[in-house]
């Protein structure tokens, strides 16, 4: 990960100057450029082929896209998540999503999904503050579903134990508040959005040394 030493700017301004090539984000109106480990995007890529395969299975209307924006609330920060699910019917209600793929309406979100790297405080702190505050017009909401990928077990202690271990952690908005769900070894990930995914927590940590 990469810091550029700049004045904040908006989301709108970063829009505007983010390049085709490479990924990038802004964090609090700072630009910072994101490169992966080869172990994340392995990672990566299994969980877009898993969830395009149940998206595709049950007819839905989802789709995965490959650098969509999440415009944060305070308007200073614009995040593309890891696995991103959107949920076509409501992009129409999406006023930047035609001209610069940015969404910032919880109904357009159903699920997003981060793989953590060294950086995970971003993860477990930083973008799962914004994801669950996701703008709407009227008022602030949260994204439905959430998980956090720790196929390295790199959080911290209270986020996978002690000792640490890897965990897929999968959180849910319910009546309001978000209840947590945890996974690792052989339990099957549960997930409200895709109901019927059969994809065990290990088959996920396996994927980052290229065992599919």
């Amino acid at each position: 990960m990469f810091q550029y030493e700049a004045e904040p700017i908006t989301v709108e301004e970063f829009v505007e100057w983010k390049p085709e090539n490479g990924r990038y984000e802004l964090h609090k109106g700072v630009i910072v450029e994101m490169q992966p480990t080869g172990e994340h995007e392995l990672v990566r890529a299994f969980l877009i082929r898993e969830l395009n395969f149940e998206i595709r299975r049950f007819n839905l209307a989802y789709s995965i896209p490959g650098q969509a924006l999440v415009k944060s609330v305070d308007q200073k920060s614009g995040y593309i998540p890891d696995v991103l699910v959107l949920n076509l019917p409501n992009l129409v209600n999406e006023p930047l999503w035609k001209k610069s793929s940015t969404v910032t309406q919880a109904a357009s979100i159903p699920l997003v999904v981060e793989v953590v790297s060294t950086n995970w405080r971003d993860d477990y702190f930083l973008k799962f503050a914004e994801y669950v505050r996701v703008a709407s017009r009227r008022e602030e909401i949260g994204i439905y579903e959430y998980w956090i990928v720790d196929y390295a077990a790199l959080g911290g202690k209270r986020f996978i134990g002690n000792p640490k271990q890897p965990k897929i952690s999968v959180y849910r908005l319910v009546e309001g508040e978000y209840q947590i769900t945890q996974f690792c070894g052989n339990d099957r990930i549960q997930s409200p959005t895709l109901r019927e995914l059969n994809l065990t927590a290990e088959q996920v940590f396996k994927a980052a040394l290229g065992e599919q």
